[in-house]
């Protein structure tokens, strides 16, 4: 295992006006691993994924990311805009809870996938085809969808385009906001079940931020409560689910349980 984790966060605080949305967060992501984030909404947890993500410049601390070529860089002090935009293109995936969010929908579902492979220094077609073929098949889509716009697919196979789409690419780090929020239960259930395999095949990292403990239950390592903006609670998911030891953390973990 690296001594060196993929993603090193320290002081994290983002404030609108006088504002908290986040403050003082700070945790160490490691190759591989995945961490959920859960709490209400306002809690704060879409705001520390936004400024995660580099979508959103924190007010105070910092966001390092161990790089291919330079290591562990702060990605706001040393990385250049287009540079954060290139690894949000390449090395970084973002799944959108709203697939129309992260898609082009007036290209055709192949094409959205393929576009990542061009990122990467692509350009013979057939491959780029082939290889799309390929995620097709991982992800559940039928190849003979191909050629079709996103936007006649259904909510669920337009999700499954996007997460081909990120991982095509082979991206170390893939960030999460309430994949299967918005999708009925039956399609949340397979769904979470192909992200599930399709991490632990490609040992991507992966922050989840969601509402939705059931989420993190079947897709984190650990977990960390949001409330107030603030982390309340860090641990490994099962601890954290099983044996809550802030009143925040019981209280969230017993309204799913009286569900």
């Amino acid at each position: 295992m690296s001594d060196t984790p993929l993603l090193r966060v320290r002081g994290l605080t983002h404030l609108y006006g006088r504002a908290v949305a986040c403050r003082d967060v700070g945790f160490d992501l490691w190759p591989g691993e995945v961490l959920g984030i859960v709490g209400e909404s306002g809690a704060g947890k879409t705001t520390l994924l936004k400024c995660l993500s580099a979508q959103l410049v924190p007010t105070h601390g910092t966001v390092e990311y161990d790089t291919r070529d330079r290591g562990l860089v702060d990605i706001f002090a040393a990385l250049s805009e287009p540079e954060r935009r290139m690894l949000l293109r390449t090395d970084w995936g973002i799944v959108h809870q709203n697939p129309r969010d992260g898609l082009r929908m007036a290209v055709s579902a192949g094409g959205n996938v393929g576009e990542r492979l061009m990122a990467v220094g692509a350009r013979h077609y057939g491959n780029i085809r082939r290889e799309v073929l390929d995620w097709f098949d991982r992800v559940e889509l039928s190849r003979d969808r191909i050629d079709d716009r996103p936007d006649g697919f259904s909510g669920g196979m337009q999700q499954r385009v996007q997460i081909a789409r990120n991982l095509i690419s082979r991206p170390r780090l893939l960030f999460l906001d309430e994949p299967t929020g918005g999708l009925d239960v039956s399609v949340q259930a397979r769904l979470l079940d192909l992200l599930r395999r399709l991490v632990a095949e490609t040992g991507v990292a992966a922050v989840v931020v969601t509402h939705d403990l059931g989420v993190v239950r079947l897709l984190a390592h650990r977990l960390m409560v949001m409330h107030g903006g603030e982390v309340v609670e860090h641990g490994l998911t099962d601890q954290v689910l099983d044996d809550p030891q802030h009143p925040y953390s019981q209280l969230l973990v017993s309204s799913i349980l009286q569900v």
